[in-house]
């Protein structure tokens, strides 16, 4: 978990995430930094909007409990199931660096 911290709190300041960057963080909290880790985090973030994912991660579960809150027994729509998985896919990679 350091390694995604370290890229939040880059992405936090408006800092380039990079391997130089991810680095010099872990290495200012105490942390050795495995370089292949580092490499893997900056690659799996090429391209991503961090911001959006953010967001997206935050709505998921409230998303997911509502319909459970407000007791509606109807299945979701097809279309709404694949959008679902097709946003659950993308977190996939980075997760699978840490499992």
């Amino acid at each position: 978990m350091e390694y995604v911290y370290a890229a939040m709190l880059l992405h936090a300041a408006e800092k380039d995430i990079d391997e130089k960057t991810i680095s010099a963080i872990l290495k200012a909290a105490g942390v050795t930094a495995d370089d292949a880790r580092v490499k893997a985090l900056v690659a799996s973030l090429a391209g991503v909007d961090i911001a959006d994912a953010m967001t997206q991660a935050v709505a998921a579960p409230a998303a997911a409990a509502a319909p459970a809150a407000g007791g509606a027994s109807e299945a979701a729509a097809p279309e709404e199931e694949e959008e679902e998985e097709e946003e659950e896919a993308g977190f996939d990679g980075l997760g699978s660096l840490f499992g």
